[in-house]
């Protein structure tokens, strides 16, 4: 049950009480419009479960990171501890050692795919035309993502994604590229089939581009899995009570569910209190308060029974670990 001292009427079941009623999750996601707060809301999430004994590493997926401001620390390009708050880690996410690493096996199997089709052409074009998508670097940011998860190293994973557009895109990854090797694997099939029967040996050959995908295919298969397991993984949406982050929400709610991502619900950030105002508050805050308190109104409507929490707005930028701290108290109220 929410605690009626702490929370605004309306929420039904709490951050806390769906903790509570989800004790094997283990991916949680933040998302929302950009700006929203899903860097704090994800930091104070890490930093709750850590205290509640559960190894936790805490992850930008953002290509814009933040979590090194945030904390006050570098954490760029490996797991590094967080001061002073035991079980806890953080890391952003670093692509550019994945995408060289990527680009050496694409050129790999490209060589040897030019040399069974008997194509005298050099791989390095290839390479260079493949990589210099901009997609290419979406595509290693979730490598990177499925090797962590798929590590087991901890207890808890906490993800700060990027604007949800394109957490959209990265999670939904695993359903598109299951669908593409699905594809490749046909044609290599019938391929390898068509080259046998066209040979004079019926010696089978090694063909590491088969392999390769089928590999491949067992990896996101597994990772599917768990992004689409519900007694694993959330995705929480970050919202503030404005206009343009809750369209946000309403226009891709729908999308992560047909996806089969289940959503934990939708958090509402920078809630200015009433009763912290005074008696003669200013006539641009009382505007913001009035404007605010019809957007709540919204809120209740669309995500009726999905509002875990409502955040107030704090005095000051929420960054370092006695912020977070008085964050996450807030969040798990």
């Amino acid at each position: 049950m929410t605690d009626a001292k702490t929370a605004e009427p309306g929420v039904a079941v709490s951050m806390r009480a769906y903790m509570a009623e989800h004790p094997g999750l283990r991916y949680i996601f933040f998302g929302g419009k950009g700006g929203v707060g899903k860097t704090v809301m994800a930091g104070a999430t890490a930093l709750w479960t850590a205290r509640q004994g559960r190894r936790t590493i805490l992850a930008s997926t953002n290509p814009v990171h933040s979590l090194s401001g945030l904390l006050g620390q570098d954490v760029f390009g490996r797991h590094t501890p967080v001061e002073g708050v035991p079980n806890l880690w953080a890391y952003e996410i670093d692509t550019r050692e994945t995408i060289e690493r990527s680009k050496a096996e694409i050129k790999d199997k490209i060589q040897w795919f030019l040399k069974f089709a008997d194509i005298s052409t050099r791989a390095d074009e290839f390479v260079e035309s493949a990589t210099m998508n901009p997609a290419f670097e979406e595509s290693a940011m979730f490598e990177n993502m499925v090797d962590l998860m798929l590590a087991g190293a901890y207890d808890t994973y906490v993800f700060d994604t990027a604007p949800t557009a394109n957490a959209r895109r990265l999670l939904g990854m695993s359903r598109v590229y299951s669908l593409w090797v699905d594809k490749m694997l046909r044609s290599r099939e019938e391929a390898r089939s068509l080259r046998q029967m066209l040979s004079f040996t019926k010696k089978k050959e090694e063909d590491p581009l088969l392999e390769y995908l089928l590999r491949f295919r067992e990896r996101m298969e597994r990772a599917r899995e768990r992004l689409t397991d519900p007694a694993e993984t959330a995705f929480f949406f970050v919202t503030l009570p404005e206009a343009l982050p809750i369209a946000v929400i309403t226009r891709f709610l729908s999308w992560f569910e047909e996806f089969g991502i289940p959503v934990g619900g939708v958090i509402v950030n920078m809630r200015i209190s009433a009763a912290a105002l005074g008696s003669a508050p200013p006539p641009f805050v009382l505007n913001r308060l009035r404007m605010q308190d019809e957007y709540m109104q919204t809120i209740w409507q669309k995500f009726d029974g999905q509002v875990r929490a409502i955040v107030p707005l704090f005095d000051e930028e929420v960054r370092g670990r006695a912020a977070l701290e008085r964050l996450a108290e807030a969040l798990f109220a």
